[in-house]
């Protein structure tokens, strides 16, 4: 298998790095004077700094210290559902499409760290979220565990040589940290950059569940059918338990290298997981989940955790029972049976349909009310069921945000 060229993690990016010009935020809201963003040479000598994370907030005054989505993800009380998108930095936006147009590569523009900066804090200069999630991609930390992959601009992901036998297993290794060091320095930026902020966003980390990772080194791309994997769960099961737990281990130990670096909470995506049988995602997937929950909690037991898997009415109570502080929510499932299957005991995120924000304000207004009346007043974090589709409207986008912050106050409820 040829390797992925590599070297992109440390490039400054001509007309991003230097002077930033043009990259302060577009609106006062934020902090009274805009976001500055500063470029990882900026910050020079600060690389070896890491933000403090949530898992020192032990008491009343440090909670109320935690960005709102932070409190709301662990349960605390909060004065209104803190917002954020999936797929919120993407190309829906003219600043990404202007942006990709000057870096074709996804890969260049998800692995270096200028880049991945920029293009994260391009939805809060615009509509001010309670959560940035970092312009990153799940297959992200493969090419680091000995598992090269490219992505091609209209195919998607392409891994040349999959895993189909025992011995395809023996060359992945432990996650190599420093193949991903954009992705520590993206984060610590990133928190900086937000800090003086009066109303602070949460800098949110991810990863694919060890199941959807799977599905793309076993299949060797995208699929709609998983015929491959499914077969080879029947096939020869100990050659998948062989791969899921080395993804997992490795899986652990980037979500720790994240929250080390800045992220204050963690989504995993069990993007592929829906698409299991439940005594499947109970053998093939759970498990594994499970295993990295264990893990994180015992490093940084105060960091939240969301698990999302689309398509996932079925595995509800599966999902909660993998210890995660966070279930989300796609958008064919109705929040208030959501609630009762769940209880309140565990904080849950959604689920407005994505295609609602085709509609007119009034249709986005209606979902996002009944949405927040379903989840009530404490432990929600509000978000679409799925991702920002290509085409959305950035004029819908910003009346979700905007009708969120005016209309959607706990106080009188």
């Amino acid at each position: 298998m040829a390797p992925v060229r590599s070297g992109l993690a440390r490039r400054t990016v001509p007309g991003v790095a230097g002077g930033r010009k043009g990259l302060h935020c577009a609106s006062g809201r934020a902090t009274g004077q805009g976001v500055h963003v500063s470029t990882s040479e900026e910050h020079g000598s600060k690389r070896g700094q890491r933000p403090s994370t949530v898992g020192n907030a032990s008491s009343a005054g440090d909670v109320e210290e935690l960005p709102r989505l932070v409190r709301a993800a662990l349960g605390h009380e909060v004065d209104r559902p803190p917002a954020w998108m999936m797929r919120q930095a993407g190309r829906y936006q003219k600043a990404y499409r202007d942006l990709s147009a000057k870096y074709p590569g996804f890969r260049q523009r998800s692995e270096t760290t200028d880049l991945i900066v920029d293009i994260t804090l391009q939805p809060y200069r615009s509509f001010q979220p309670d959560g940035l999630i970092l312009f990153s991609d799940i297959l992200t930390p493969l090419n680091a565990m000995g598992i090269p992959f490219d992505i091609d601009e209209t195919k998607g992901p392409m891994i040349d040589d999959p895993v189909r036998t025992m011995a395809d297993t023996e060359p992945i290794h432990e996650i190599e940290l420093e193949k991903v060091s954009f992705v520590g320095e993206a984060l610590s930026i990133l928190r900086m950059e937000v800090s003086g902020a009066s109303d602070v966003p949460a800098i949110l980390g991810f990863v694919g569940s060890p199941w959807t990772l799977s599905t793309y080194v076993v299949e060797g791309k995208s699929t709609n059918a998983y015929k491959v994997i499914k077969c080879l769960c029947d096939s020869d099961p100990a050659v998948m338990h062989a791969l899921l737990k080395k993804i997992a281990d490795s899986i652990a130990l980037y979500c720790d290298y994240q929250i080390e670096s800045g992220a204050q909470s963690i989504q995993i995506f069990d993007s592929w997981g829906g698409q299991l049988p439940p005594k499947m995602w109970d053998e093939f997937s759970g498990p594994y989940i499970k295993q990295i929950v264990r893990h994180v909690k015992s490093t940084h037991p105060n960091v939240p955790l969301t698990l999302y898997a689309n398509g996932s009415g079925g595995l509800l109570e599966r999902m909660k029972g993998t210890g995660v502080d966070v279930i989300g929510l796609d958008w064919t499932i109705d929040m208030e049976d959501a609630r009762r299957r769940l209880g309140d005991d565990v904080s849950v995120q959604g689920n407005v349909d994505p295609a609602k924000l085709f509609s007119t304000k009034e249709g986005i207004s209606a979902a996002i009310d009944d949405c927040v009346k379903k989840a009530g007043t404490r432990g929600h974090v509000l978000n679409l069921g799925h991702g920002v589709m290509v085409g959305t409207p950035e004029e819908s986008v910003a009346h979700f945000f905007e009708y969120n912050r005016q209309n959607s106050g706990y106080k009188n409820k």
